[in-house]
């Protein structure tokens, strides 16, 4: 049986040149970001913003809700790929983000369909549950110390056959590290493990950026 391949730089520049679709607006959005500090460690990869976008097309997502805009790159991948009347809800901590990340959702011609959502994540989540129909695809990719309350939040949101998309399940290898005893690395660990028994979703975590897992609300 064939085992994960390892894919050296070399490969993934290859794999990178045959497959990726980053145009000109992204790579700018991308290359502003990584002049932030952090910045270039917090934005997802682009191969990941261009899987989401294959993602909403195979679900057929018309209503996506965002755990986490930051720079708005995964936003505006989102956005793009929903049909027209769809909108992305995205939920942030912080304006500041959103701030960043709006000409480039104009620039693109899809502010129109984003709703950015400023407060505690958990309460805005909460607060969709109570006003709004069940969504059909929701992407985590916020403060992992409240993951567990993300996950659980973003179910309850979820229509039956819909998609949850958690962002950074492997957290940079840390899961692994028994000395990483930090209150983000076991929150990872304690979604991971409560996701494997876990019969409301059928589930699948790909070794692929920084890990991502699918959970599909049976």
């Amino acid at each position: 049986m064939a085992q994960q391949t390892e894919f050296s730089p070399e490969l993934l520049d290859y794999v990178r040149a045959v497959s990726l679709r980053e145009d000109e607006l992204l790579r700018e959005l991308r290359e502003e970001t990584a002049r932030l500090p952090m910045g270039e460690a917090m934005q997802v990869m682009a191969e990941e913003g261009q899987f989401l976008a294959v993602l909403v097309a195979l679900t057929g997502a018309r209503t996506v809700v965002e755990v986490g805009t930051f720079t708005g790159y995964s936003t505006l991948c989102l956005a793009r790929a929903l049909p027209a009347g769809g909108r992305v809800v995205t939920l942030d901590l912080s304006p500041r983000w959103p701030m960043i990340a709006e000409p480039f959702w104009r620039r693109a011609g899809v502010a129109d369909r984003i709703e950015v959502r400023i407060g505690d994540a958990v309460d805005s989540l909460t607060a969709l549950a109570a006003e709004a129909d069940p969504v059909d695809l929701v992407f985590v990719d916020a403060d992992k110390a409240n993951y567990v309350a993300y996950y659980e939040k973003s179910l309850e949101l979820l229509r039956p056959g819909g998609l949850l998309v958690l962002d950074n399940t492997v957290f940079f290898g840390r899961v692994l590290d028994e000395g990483a005893r930090d209150a983000d690395t076991r929150a990872v660990r304690e979604l991971n493990a409560a996701l494997r028994d876990d019969q409301r979703v059928d589930l699948v975590m790909l070794p692929f950026a920084d890990g991502i897992t699918l959970a599909r609300k049976r």
